[in-house]
C-alpha cells in the first residue's frame, strides 16, 4: 500500500482549486490527470519582464509591464487580419495592442475606452511605432490580480494559459509532505543538491537551475537501479529449474549457415546459464540483421531437449505470426510442437492451445502479451525470450516469473543497439550478451539522402526495380498532432503508387484488422505485392530476402535508432539492397546530422552513440520500459551522467546501509512509491 504522507500527490487533478470540467479536459490532453503530474510539469523558458511608468524606459524586444489607456480600435478589413486597439502611456506615448483571430470582441472587453489597465507583454517595434502582439496579461490597476515580473512558462495545449498552470503548480507545491533523505548523505552534500521538496520548487521557478534538474533526475534513475536489483534480488532467492540439453535436437536442426563467433559464444553464455538453478536473465543485444533469432531457436532447443517448455513474445502480431511461420517450418523435421497465441485467438483454436500448454503436450509458444494471462498455465515453462523492441517492463518480468512452481530463465533481445552507458540503466542487473558481427554474405545496405521535390525521379526508379523483379517498402513519415495522420499519409501515398503500377501496390496501417494487414503480408512475402506502402508497423522483424529497396519519406522526422531499425528491413538476402531518405527542404542541424550519419554508417552501435549525444535531451529511442512509468524527470543526457553513481549508490544501500529496513531504506521504500516503481515495491511485500 502506497503511504499514506503520499495520497494528497495522488489525488486526481480535480482536486486543487479552480479545476472543473471545463479545465480538466486542456489539463488531461498534457498527460495532467493527477496533482503529482502537475509537479512533474516543469517550466521551459522564463519570461522577466520590467516594470516600467512610460514605455520610453522600455527597451524594445524584451518583456514589459506598463500602464495604458485605451484611446480606439481599429479593426482589419480580411477577417483573419489583426485587431489593434490604439493606447497610450502615462506621457501620452502611442503604442498599439494586436490582436489576431477572433474579431476583436474579447480586446474590447479588455481596454474600454478611456480606462487605464496594467499590461504585460513583449514591446516590438512595427513600422514607425511600436506594439504588443497578445498581451501576455491584463488587468485593472490595483485589483488583487498581480501581474509577476518574473514567470515561467509551460507546455500547454489549447484551452489553458502558463499563467494558470503556474497557479495551478503552485497549489501542488504546497501538497508536497517533508520526505525523509533517499540519497546517501555525502553525495548530497558533495553535490550540492537540495532537498527532494526544494529541488521540485526550484525547478519551477526557474528551468535553468541545474542542482535542482539533477537532484530530481537522480531520484528517478536512482529508483530505477533500486527496482532493477530488487527484481534481481527476487529472481535470485527462488530457485529455477536447471535445463541441461542432450544436443539431438540442435544436432538435426538444418542452419542456412554457420553460426558468427559472435553468435557461438552468445549461445555457450546462454547454455551456461540455464543449466544453473539461478534463474537467468540474460539481454541479447544484437544490430539489425545480426542474427538474434537463431540465438534464441538455440536457447529454446536445449530448453525442449532438457523436457521444459519455452516461450516466445513477441512485440506485435505480425511479427509473431511471422516467427511461428519460420520455426514451423524450420522445427517440422524435430517433431516438436509449436502453437501461436495472440489477442486474435478464439473459441476452440485458444481452448486447444491452453490446455496443450497445461498437459504439456506443446513444447514452444509465440505469442503476443497474451502469453502473461492468468488463464494461460504452463505444465512446465522453462525459457522465455522477449524479442522485446523496447516494450518491456519490470512489471511483465514480475508476471512471467510468477508463472509454474520455477520461476523461467529469460532472456530478453533488443534489436536497438543501446550505448554502453544507457544499457546499465534500463536493464539494471541482466547479464548482457553482444551479436557485434554479421553473418556471411550479407553486403552493407547503400544509403542515398535524396530531396523531396525529386519525387518523380524516385517513383520512375521504383518502377524500373520492379520492371526487374523487385520487392520494395515505401514508408511514410510521422505525422504529429493526429491519430490518424499516419494512417493517411500511408493511403494517400499507396494511391498515388496505384496510378503507376496498380494492384502490385499494397498497404499496412496501424488501423487495419489483424487478417487484413496478414493478407497483404502474404501476398508480399509471397512476392504478389511488389511494393509495400507503409507506417512504421513494419519497423521490427518483417523478413523478405527479395525486398532489397526502402524508400523513407520524410525521414529528417525519424529518430536515428528508427531510420536505422527502417533501414534493416531490407539487405536480408544476398543482393544490393538501397535505403532511400527522402527529405523536406527545411532541416533543423540536428536532421543534417542524423542524415549524414545514416548515409556514412550501418553501424548500429555507433547510430546509438551519437543518436545519445545529439538528441541529449529527450527520450532516446528504443530504450523505454512499457509497463512502467515513464522517464519524467530525467532525459538522456542526464541519465547517462548519473547513472554510474545511482548503480553505486542502490547497491551501498540494498548491501550495507541496513537494507530497506533502515531509515534510509525506508525513505527509498517512499521514493519507490512515489515515482510509482510499485512493480518493485511488491517485491518488498512478497519478500
Amino acid at each position: 500500500m502506497r503511504p499514506e504522507i503520499l495520497n494528497p500527490l495522488f489525488a486526481e487533478v480535480e482536486a486543487l482549486k479552480g479545476v472543473g470540467p471545463t479545465l480538466a479536459k486542456p489539463l488531461k490532453k498534457l498527460g495532467l490527470n493527477r496533482v503529482i503530474d502537475v509537479l512533474f510539469h516543469f517550466p521551459v523558458a522564463i519570461v522577466e519582464r520590467r516594470r516600467v511608468d512610460t514605455l520610453a524606459e522600455a527597451e524594445i524586444g524584451r518583456g514589459v509591464i506598463v500602464a495604458l489607456t485605451a484611446t480606439g480600435y481599429r479593426a482589419s478589413s480580411s477577417p483573419r487580419g489583426p485587431f489593434r486597439v490604439e493606447a497610450q502611456d502615462s506621457a501620452g506615448a502611442p503604442v498599439a495592442l494586436v490582436y489576431f483571430g477572433g474579431g476583436g470582441g474579447w480586446a474590447r472587453k479588455q481596454f474600454p475606452i478611456g480606462e487605464a489597465r496594467l499590461v504585460a507583454g513583449r514591446l516590438d517595434s512595427y513600422g514607425q511605432g511600436l506594439q504588443i502582439v497578445h498581451p501576455d496579461q491584463v488587468v485593472e490597476p490595483g485589483s488583487d490580480e498581480e501581474i509577476a515580473s518574473r514567470e515561467p512558462i509551460y507546455p500547454l495545449s489549447a484551452g489553458i494559459t502558463s499563467r494558470r498552470i503556474a497557479l495551478l503548480v503552485e497549489q501542488a507545491l504546497a501538497r508536497v509532505p517533508d520526505l525523509p533523505e533517499w540519497i546517501e548523505p555525502s553525495l548530497v552534500s558533495a553535490r550540492g543538491w537540495p532537498s527532494f521538496g526544494a529541488a521540485l520548487m526550484r525547478a519551477h521557478a526557474d528551468p535553468q537551475d541545474e542542482a535542482a534538474r539533477a537532484r530530481l533526475a537522480y531520484d528517478e534513475v536512482f529508483a530505477n537501479q533500486l527496482a532493477l536489483m530488487l527484481v534481481r534480488a527476487s529472481t535470485r532467492r527462488r530457485r529455477g529449474r536447471p535445463l541441461a540439453g542432450d544436443g539431438r535436437h540442435r544436432l538435426r536442426l538444418a542452419l542456412p549457415y554457420r553460426p558468427t563467433n559472435a553468435q557461438a559464444q552468445a549461445i555457450a553464455e546462454i547454455e551456461g546459464d540455464i543449466a544453473q538453478s539461478v534463474p537467468m536473465l540474460r539481454l541479447l543485444q544484437g544490430d539489425v540483421g545480426a542474427g538474434k533469432t537463431l540465438v534464441a531457436l538455440m536457447a529454446l532447443l536445449i530448453a525442449a531437449e532438457a523436457g521444459a517448455q519455452g516461450a516466445l513474445l513477441a512485440p506485435t502480431e505480425i511479427l509473431a505470426r511471422q516467427h511461428f511461420e519460420t520455426l514451423s517450418r524450420q522445427l517440422a523435421p524435430l517433431g516438436l510442437r509449436l502453437a501461436i497465441l495472440t489477442g486474435r485467438e478464439k473459441g476452440r483454436a485458444r481452448e486447444a492451445t491452453l490446455m496443450g500448454l497445461a498437459d504439456g503436450s506443446i513444447d514452444l509458444l509465440i505469442g503476443t502479451h497474451a502469453i502473461f494471462q492468468d488463464a494461460v498455465q504452463y505444465r512446465a515453462l522453462g525459457l522465455v525470450v522477449v524479442d522485446e523492441q523496447h516494450r518491456f517492463g519490470v512489471a511483465q518480468r514480475l508476471m512471467l516469473a510468477a508463472k509454474g512452481q520455477h520461476p523461467p530463465h529469460m532472456l530478453v533481445m533488443t534489436a536497438t543497439p543501446i550505448p554502453r552507458t544507457l544499457t546499465l540503466a534500463h536493464y539494471g542487473e541482466m547479464d548482457v550478451s553482444r551479436l557485434d558481427e554479421m553473418p556471411p554474405g550479407r553486403q552493407p545496405i547503400e544509403t542515398r539522402v535524396i530531396a523531396l521535390e525529386r519525387i518523380d525521379e524516385v517513383v520512375a526508379g521504383l518502377g524500373r526495380h520492379i520492371a526487374a523483379g523487385g520487392q520494395a517498402y515505401w514508408v511514410c513519415p510521422l505525422v504529429e498532432e493526429s491519430d490518424t495522420g499516419d494512417d493517411a499519409a500511408a493511403e494517400a501515398r499507396a494511391a498515388s503508387l496505384r496510378q503507376q503500377f496498380g494492384a502490385r501496390v499494397g498497404l499496412v496501417h496501424g488501423r487495419m484488422k489483424g487478417p487484413d494487414k496478414d493478407a497483404v503480408m502474404a501476398a508480399f512475402q509471397a512476392g504478389e505485392v511488389a511494393v509495400l506502402v507503409a507506417t512504421t508497423v513494419i519497423e521490427v522483424g518483417v523478413d523478405v530476402p527479395n525486398a532489397t529497396l526502402i524508400v523513407i519519406e520524410g525521414a529528417e522526422r525519424f529518430g536515428l535508432a528508427q531510420l536505422h531499425q527502417l533501414r534493416g528491413r531490407v539487405g536480408r538476402g544476398g543482393g544490393h539492397s538501397v535505403c532511400l531518405l527522402l527529405r523536406g527542404a527545411a532541416l533543423s542541424e540536428t536532421a543534417r546530422a542524423r542524415l549524414a550519419l545514416m548515409r556514412e554508417t550501418t553501424d548500429g552501435f555507433r547510430i546509438a552513440e551519437e543518436d545519445l549525444r545529439l538528441r541529449g535531451g529527450g527520450e532516446l529511442l528504443g530504450t523505454r520500459q512499457s509497463g512502467e512509468a515513464g522517464a519524467r524527470l530525467a532525459d538522456a543526457e542526464r541519465t547517462a551522467a548519473l547513472i554510474g553513481t545511482a548503480h553505486d549508490d542502490a547497491r551501498l544501500l540494498t548491501d550495507r546501509d541496513g537494507g530497506l529496513d533502515g531509515p534510509r531504506g525506508r525513505a527509498a521504500r517512499t521514493l519507490l512509491y512515489l515515482l510509482e516503481r510499485d512493480a518493485a515495491v511488491a517485491l518488498l511485500r512478497a519478500g
